[in-house]
């Protein structure tokens, strides 16, 4: 597991009462997600990893899973790191 995927896990492990969600698990099928809890978690990827989130940003494709959200954040600093 990489170190961003290791940050959000554990940002999750303060709202989620489970240990067996794997990296590929869809937080929004399985009901983990709520419309308060996604821009918690909007929030605290933009301090926890010092960008910003914009509109086009919004796709649930980028937030749906612990390894989806590691894929996203790596291209957000990425493209911060290029610009």
């Amino acid at each position: 597991m990489d170190e961003t995927a290791l940050r959000v896990r554990t940002f999750f492990a303060r709202f989620f009462r489970t240990t067996d969600l794997k990296d590929s698990d869809d937080i929004f099928a399985l009901g983990f997600v709520n419309s308060l809890f996604a821009m918690q978690l909007v929030t605290w990827l933009e301090r926890e990893f010092a960008f910003t989130i914009r509109d086009e940003d919004l796709d649930i494709r980028n937030f749906n899973s612990i390894a989806a959200i590691s894929a996203f954040v790596g291209r957000k600093v990425a493209a911060a790191v290029e610009a």
